[in-house]
């Protein structure tokens, strides 16, 4: 195997990898941080030695000793935490460079992963500097890919994780599974950084590209591992029943110049037939506990009704203008509202919807929210109002900061001043 292509593997490695390597460490140093810094000098040495001595047959093992070793050897200089360093050198014993980890210990390294997710999603961290600490060390992803994935100065991002670690120290925040009376808070935090992540990735706030699928790519995937750490948790696996059938989308979003394709005109036919799969079985799975639903699981449900139309003229308006009133009751919130003016419009006809969209126009929370004047240029278009249409459709073209969405409303504006309605 040839050098180039020992890189490749070792990035591969990292990226399956870092999350459970950094919990492990940091479930024996007890600092998010130090373990990061532990795992990251174990990818260094792999990237030196891998080449020479060939990849080993468990990669992660390898790059979890290799850190405990380097924790030691740290504690040693420091002549501190002597009983810490007695402690590490029984926990690796007689182990092998390449040890063959037994169950009870591949069920430690899951707990010490479900204590990593709890950390780096902790509320005393701004959700943009969660995103990008659970995209280091869950996702394995290097500052300048979660920059370019958030379209922010690569100094940003790093800026935000150095703090991030930093206010965890400060804050004084243990390394662990909270208690039953904070899980439910913390588990929400957790839930709204994958959520937020795979948001930006699915309709990006900024930029030149409709869709960022590395980012969706990775909410899933950690939705998928949280599954695993948390399965008696039914809004987990609301939440992965959500991006699951969102994700099996993808393909049918953009043209091959990259240019949007709104839902009701996707081709159904390249929807993921296994992801939606996926996401029915997670919504029953979510639906199985004797509770009422959470907000991720009743948007998995609605998400459902759209999954389970063949064609869009089947698609079960009416229930989904009930699911969106069921999620407003749920966590109100003026944007679910906008989305149940658009599911009553063709449930009902787009007078009703306009009615509803028009009675948000002076909510405070969607002042510059370009969606707010998209669904009103909609609305009017359909009814007629092509003057005013394009009002709002102009209106939300300048609001946005997406250039492919800016492109597209600027366009249905066009269509609005000949006089048609628009044809995108």
């Amino acid at each position: 195997m040839g050098n180039e292509q020992v890189h490749r593997t070792v990035e591969a490695v990292w990226r399956i990898e870092a999350g459970r390597v950094i919990a492990a460490l940091a479930g024996v140093v007890r600092d998010v941080g130090w373990a990061e810094e532990l795992a990251q000098d174990a990818l260094v040495a792999a990237l030196e030695q891998w080449p020479r001595d060939g990849v080993p047959a468990n990669p992660g093992a390898w790059l979890t000793t290799v850190g405990k070793r380097r924790a030691i050897d740290a504690l040693r200089r420091r002549t501190l935490l002597e009983r810490r360093v007695a402690d590490l050198g029984r926990d690796l014993g007689d182990e092998q460079f390449l040890p063959d980890f037994d169950a009870a210990f591949e069920e430690r390294i899951d707990d010490d992963l479900l204590r990593l997710v709890f950390t780096a999603c902790h509320p005393v961290l701004s959700p943009q500097a969660r995103a990008a600490l659970t995209l280091r060390m869950l996702g394995g992803l290097k500052t300048d890919e979660i920059a370019r994935a958030f379209l922010v100065p690569e100094t940003t991002v790093a800026q935000r994780i150095t703090r991030a670690k930093k206010t965890l120290a400060d804050a004084g925040v243990p390394f662990e599974v909270p208690s039953v009376e904070e899980r439910g808070e913390r588990l929400a935090s957790v839930l709204e950084v994958i959520y937020l992540i795979f948001n930006e990735g699915y309709s990006a706030t900024a930029g030149d590209d409709w869709m960022r699928p590395a980012l969706c790519a990775e909410a899933l995937r950690l939705a998928r591992v949280l599954q695993g750490l948390m399965p008696a948790e039914p809004e987990v696996h609301g939440l992965a029943a959500l991006l699951e059938i969102q994700a099996s989308r993808t393909a049918a979003r953009i043209d091959p110049e990259g240019e949007p394709i709104l839902l009701l005109e996707q081709d159904r036919g390249r929807w993921d037939q296994l992801l939606i799969r996926r996401g029915l079985a997670a919504l029953d799975q979510a639906r199985a506990a004797d509770i009422p639903a959470g907000p991720y699981t009743l948007q998995a449900e609605i998400a459902a009704c759209h999954a389970r139309a063949r064609t869009p003229q089947e698609t079960d308006w009416a229930r989904i203008a009930a699911g969106y009133a069921e999620l407003a009751r749920v966590v109100p919130s003026p944007v679910v509202e906008l989305n149940r003016a658009v599911a009553v419009s063709f449930a009902d006809g787009p007078a009703a919807g306009l009615d509803l969209a028009r009675a948000l126009a002076d909510e405070p929370a969607l002042a510059g929210y370009h969606l707010l004047s998209s669904v009103l240029g909609d609305l009017l278009a359909k009814l007629g109002r092509y003057d005013e249409a394009r009002v709002e459709f102009d209106r939300a073209a300048h609001l946005t900061g997406n250039e492919r969405e800016r492109a597209l409303l600027f366009a249905r504006a066009a269509d609005c001043a000949r006089g048609v309605a628009p044809t995108r």
